[in-house]
């Protein structure tokens, strides 16, 4: 059991202002594997206090002196990789391979990136008569999910750290305890009190007033659209700046081509990983009509080849995080041949032998039509729908008629004409063929969200400009 009732607040482990103990689950279990508190207004209060103190003398803190502190955390988050890996694996269900691996290795991977971009980042411009800055915003709320905790995590501290901002943040209470550890780890590396602080919660209790708080400069939040709106109609009043990477319903164009069937596999299996729980994750995807029968065959062969079971185990998928996203999945599969959508692999209820633990059969549906419920929300499970499209122009209309434009995929051996489709997606990524770069942009159009993640972009969102008139 782990005992994580405290807050990291001003350099400190502290109690909760109230007592509000809340019991967190191990969703491959459903054995309850830890305790957080949830805070409340006058621990956010306190919190903003001290990060607004730190941020007097964080702000005017030098490259060097934030290098240094980069490179501590880097050789700390190193020692305890095993640890965070444990973590993420009890608390939201990861196998240990994708846990050891992506889950750890983005948060490892965000510190260097960060490292290398501060090295040579421009924070001073001049512009004939006029010097332009590139500043701390400052104090930054800070809202993250539990699909990929250590990531969504990683990618809004460390630009932030490096830029000079102080900040609150409010990890999902689902999947707390890799949060939990990343507090540990920037405090032994000697980040100064005040900058960095921890404060446990829900919606309500924290993220609301984290949104809504007068002396919190920006938010920056990834979750659900529904949460994100009611973030910024929170942050309104206040007018500081809201970042957000939000919902998706990300299409995957599968070219005409030779490689057909070894595209269709992959796209298969990509929708599957993280037990679908991925915000870009190729949930649509766009076949040739003509081809639809080759694609079903070629799905159904690849999704039953992805094993649900013990995520310390071999298998290829673990749960679904709760026991709410298991029920909101089954009723999207259901609503799915309910519409009439042709079930290709898995269905409704639990695998076979996996009676306990909140785990979904991937799932392939086939025949959908884009208007189809389970072709417009985001399931957030490991269900694929098959869409068929007339030819290239059709494919691009089905892809763009989405709310949604946080990524997309086009998989095929044209690399030419993927180039020439990928101008005419709307959304914030385009992978060709798996393509995956830890410097590219990330956050997305439309309902997706606003602000860019990851690399070089992820400095921007934490910065204002100056311009200094008649300097020269």
């Amino acid at each position: 059991m782990r005992d994580c009732t405290k807050f990291y607040i001003d350099g400190q482990w502290v109690a909760p202002e109230a007592a509000n103990t809340v019991d967190v689950e191990n969703p491959a279990t459903e054995e309850t594997i830890g305790q957080i508190s949830f805070g409340t207004k006058a621990d956010v209060d306190k919190a903003v206090a001290a990060a607004r103190r730190a941020f007097e003398s964080f702000s005017q803190t030098s490259r060097e002196e934030r290098l240094t502190l980069l490179r501590a955390i880097q050789a700390e988050i190193e020692s305890r990789k095993e640890e965070l890996a444990t973590a993420v694996s009890d608390e939201m269900g990861a196998p240990m391979s994708l846990a050891n691996g992506p889950h750890v290795g983005l948060l490892a991977g965000h510190c260097q990136k960060a490292i290398e971009i501060l090295e040579g980042f421009e924070f001073e411009r001049q512009d004939g008569p006029t010097l332009h800055v590139w500043e701390p915003i400052g104090v930054v709320g800070m809202i993250t999910p539990w699909n990929w905790p250590l990531n969504q995590i990683a990618c809004k501290v460390f630009p932030a750290l490096a830029t000079g901002n102080t900040m609150i943040l409010k990890p999902s209470e689902i999947a707390p305890f890799n949060a939990y550890i990343f507090a540990e780890i920037l405090d032994a590396a000697g980040v100064p009190a005040g900058v960095f602080n921890l404060i446990n919660g829900d919606g309500p209790g924290v993220g609301e007033a984290i949104s809504g708080h007068p002396d919190i400069d920006m938010v920056s939040f990834t979750g659900s659209t529904r949460a994100g709106v009611l973030i910024a109609k929170n942050a309104a009043d206040t007018v500081k700046r809201v970042a957000q990477e939000l919902g998706g319903k990300s299409p995957n164009i599968v070219l005409d081509d030779g490689a057909f069937a070894k595209s269709v596999a992959k796209g298969t299996v990509a929708m599957m990983g993280n037990s679908g729980q991925t915000c870009t994750a190729p949930s649509r995807m766009l076949v040739p009509r003509k081809r639809i029968e080759e694609a079903k065959a070629a799905a159904k062969e690849a999704a039953e080849g992805v094993i649900p079971g013990d995520p310390k185990g071999n298998a290829a998928i673990g749960p679904v995080v709760s026991r709410t996203q298991w029920d909101k999945i089954q009723g999207l599969i259901e609503k799915g041949i309910e519409e009439g959508a042709t079930l290709v692999a898995g269905g409704p209820g639990k695998p076979e032998g996996l009676e306990t633990g909140h785990f979904v059969k991937p799932t392939v549906f086939a025949d959908v039509d884009n208007d189809m419920t389970i072709a417009r929300e985001e399931i957030f499970g490991p269900v694929l729908c098959i869409l068929g499209y007339d030819d290239y122009d059709d494919a691009i209309r089905i892809a763009n008629d989405t709310e949604y434009g946080l990524a997309s995929a086009i998989t095929g051996e044209d690399i030419e004409l993927a180039r020439s489709l990928a101008k005419r997606i709307r959304a914030g990524r385009v992978a060709i063929n798996g393509g995956y770069d830890m410097n590219a942009a990330f956050g997305g159009y439309k309902k997706s969200g606003n602000g860019r993640e990851w690399g070089e972009w992820g400095f921007h969102d934490f910065l204002e400009v100056k311009a200094v008139m008649g300097h020269s």
